[in-house]
């Protein structure tokens, strides 16, 4: 009669791996059978009685002992071949590890890589940023220091101390100080868009 065994129970009873197990099911060593969707080993009942005959039998013959030897040898040899399928099936498991270690290192490098040029590109964009703001800063300084050293005065407050009521009057004279500011006279320059006057200085050239 035939016995219907899970692949764990048949493992844990040989003392084999389940991997071991299936490896024999799919090379056609052991004969299985899918009941309502589970896998289970099919196991004749025969022999497992006749496994047992030789234990309960407390006289044993020499006839019988050479039988229960030959028995017990195919016995472990069995359980050899099993042993030497787990371990193949370990093998295999182990490469396939490393394999995937490899891989998953490749992917490793390649982010590691991706994410030091990034750090690059913005360091270096942060530090073009910097110089230019640094840049910015001096530049203000520089005319704030100069606005401070001299009086300047803007067009309104020039008009007025140079008595220049006249709009046709004073638009010339605004693009005469546009010349001047870029020829890089230094009576004149810009600050907030808007000229700045040094009224320290004359301006007779300009006036007239």
């Amino acid at each position: 009669m035939e016995k219907l065994m899970k692949p764990v129970e048949y493992a844990q009873e040989l003392g084999i791996s389940r991997q071991a197990v299936y490896a024999k099911i799919k090379r056609g060593i052991l004969k299985a059978k899918n009941v309502e969707g589970k896998l289970y080993i099919v196991v004749d009942k025969t022999d497992n009685n006749n496994k047992e005959k030789p234990e309960k039998d407390k006289n044993i013959t020499p006839r019988n002992t050479t039988s229960l030897n030959k028995k017990n040898a195919k016995d472990y040899k069995a359980l050899l071949e099993a042993k030497d399928e787990t371990i193949s099936v370990l093998k295999g498991t182990v490469k396939d590890l490393k394999k995937s270690n490899k891989e998953i290192s490749r992917t490793l490098r390649g982010e590691i890589d991706l994410l030091k040029e990034a750090f690059h590109e913005m360091r270096t964009l942060y530090i073009h940023q910097l110089e230019q703001k640094k840049s910015q800063n001096i530049i203000d300084v520089y005319a704030s220091e100069k606005e401070n050293t001299s009086s300047w005065i803007g067009l309104k407050k020039f008009f007025k101390q140079h008595k220049i009521t006249k709009e046709k009057i004073q638009e010339k004279i605004i693009k005469r100080l546009k010349r001047a500011l870029k020829q890089g006279d230094e009576r004149v320059m810009k600050r907030q868009d808007k000229l700045r006057l040094d009224a320290s200085k004359e301006y007779k050239d300009i006036l007239n």
